[in-house]
C-alpha cells in the first residue's frame, strides 16, 4: 500500500511567496502547511522567495536579503524540505528573467491594463504606476511556466493573474505551432479551503492588519497570550443557543484549528446555555495556541542562527531548480529560433 510520503502525481507544482513580512497562522495553516503536504504527494514541486515581486513597492535595498532569509527559514521550520523539493530565491533563477523577457514581447498593454489588481494600485498609488506593475501578470506567468507548472496554489486574488499565464501560454504555443507551454491551472489546497480568522473582530488573518490582530509564526508565548487576551468580543449572549457575533466566531474557529474537540465542545455548550465567561475562553486559547506554535517557533529560533544551512539550502534548491529551468528555456528559445544558451 503506498504511503503519504510517496509521491503519487506527476503535476508539477509551483508557488511563491512574496517577502514582505512574517509569516503568520493564517498563511501556515491556509497554505504552508498544505505546500508541507503537497511535497509528499507531487513528484515536481517548486517553492520559492518572489524577491523580484516585491521590487514594485521599492524596498529598502538593505531589507530585501532580511526579508528573503525570513521567509526562507519559516518555510523551514514549518516542515519544508530542502531533501524533497527545491527551494530557492526568484532573483537567483536567472532563466526566470530571460523567459520574463520573451512573454513580455508577447503580452499587450490592453490586456495588462484591464487587470483588477494593477487597476486598483494604480488608483491607491498613482505615483508609482511603474511597468513592472503593469507586467506583474506576465513575471507570475514566467515563475510558473519556466518549470512548466500546471498546478499553482493561489488565493482567488490571484486566479485572474493564473488566467493570463494561461493565455500567455496558448498564444506562445498557437504563435510558434508547437505544443511547449502547458496551461497552469490553480488549486488552492490539499483537501479544503481554509480561512483563519484575525483577532480583531473582522474577517481573515492578514499581514496588513494591525499586528495585534495577527499571530506570527515567530510570536513568543508572552505575545501569543497578550494578543488573545485582547481580542475583541462582545457583553456574552443575551439568550440561549444565540448565533455568535463575527468577532466571538472568530475565537471559536481558532480554538477549531489549535485545540481539541473535547475543548471546543465544552466551551461551544457553554455559550449556548450563556454560562461562558470570555475570559476563561482566551485563556484556553492562548494555552492552546502556544502549545501549537512553540515547536514551531522553537524551530525558527534554530535554524535562523545557522547561516551555513540556510545559504546550502538555496544554492542546493538554485541548482535542483536551474536543470528544470534550463530545459524549459531551452524549448523556448529553439522555438522561437534563437540558439539554446
Amino acid at each position: 500500500m503506498e504511503t503519504t510520503t510517496e509521491k503519487k502525481y506527476k503535476d508539477v507544482v509551483v508557488s511563491g511567496t512574496r517577502p514582505t513580512g512574517y509569516l503568520h497562522l493564517g498563511n501556515y495553516i491556509g497554505a504552508v502547511r498544505q505546500y508541507v503536504k503537497m511535497q509528499d504527494l507531487y513528484e515536481n514541486c517548486f517553492f520559492f522567495i518572489a524577491d523580484f515581486h516585491s521590487l514594485t513597492t521599492h524596498p529598502n535595498p538593505k531589507d530585501i536579503e532580511e526579508n528573503v532569509k525570513t521567509v526562507l527559514v519559516e518555510y523551514l521550520a514549518s516542515g519544508l524540505d530542502p531533501e524533497k523539493i527545491p527551494i530557492y530565491r526568484q532573483s537567483d533563477l536567472h532563466e526566470t528573467s530571460e523567459l520574463y523577457m520573451f512573454l513580455n514581447m508577447h503580452a499587450y498593454k490592453g490586456e495588462l491594463e484591464r487587470v483588477t489588481t494593477f487597476k486598483e494600485k494604480a488608483k491607491k498609488h498613482p505615483d508609482n504606476i511603474n511597468a513592472g506593475l503593469l507586467t506583474y501578470p506576465v513575471l507570475m506567468a514566467a515563475d510558473i511556466l519556466i518549470h512548466k507548472g500546471t498546478k499553482v496554489p493561489v488565493g482567488k486574488d490571484q486566479e485572474q493573474h493564473l488566467e493570463m499565464a494561461r493565455t500567455f501560454a496558448r498564444r506562445f504555443n498557437r504563435i510558434y505551432n508547437e505544443d511547449i507551454l502547458p496551461e497552469p491551472h490553480a488549486f488552492n489546497t490539499v483537501g479544503e479551503l481554509i480561512t483563519v480568522p484575525g483577532l480583531g473582530g473582522g474577517g481573515k488573518m492578514s499581514k496588513s492588519d494591525d499586528d495585534s490582530a495577527a499571530i506570527y509564526l515567530k510570536d513568543t508565548p508572552k505575545e501569543i497570550e497578550k494578543k488573545i487576551m485582547r481580542a475583541v468580543t462582545d457583553s456574552g449572549p443575551t439568550k440561549k443557543n444565540q448565533k455568535k457575533e463575527q468577532g466571538i466566531a472568530n475565537l471559536f474557529t481558532l480554538m477549531k484549528h489549535v485545540s481539541t474537540p473535547d475543548t471546543v465542545s465544552f466551551f461551544d455548550e457553554k455559550y449556548n446555555d450563556m454560562s461562558i465567561r470570555y475570559g476563561d475562553l482566551k485563556k484556553q486559547l492562548a494555552q492552546d495556541m502556544i502549545a501549537y506554535l512553540t515547536p514551531i517557533r522553537e524551530k525558527i529560533d534554530a535554524i535562523r542562527a545557522d547561516e551555513p544551512y540556510l545559504a546550502k539550502v538555496l544554492k542546493d534548491g538554485t541548482e535542483q531548480a536551474r536543470e528544470s529551468a534550463r530545459n524549459t528555456l531551452s524549448d523556448v528559445r529553439h522555438a522561437m529560433g534563437y540558439r539554446s544558451a
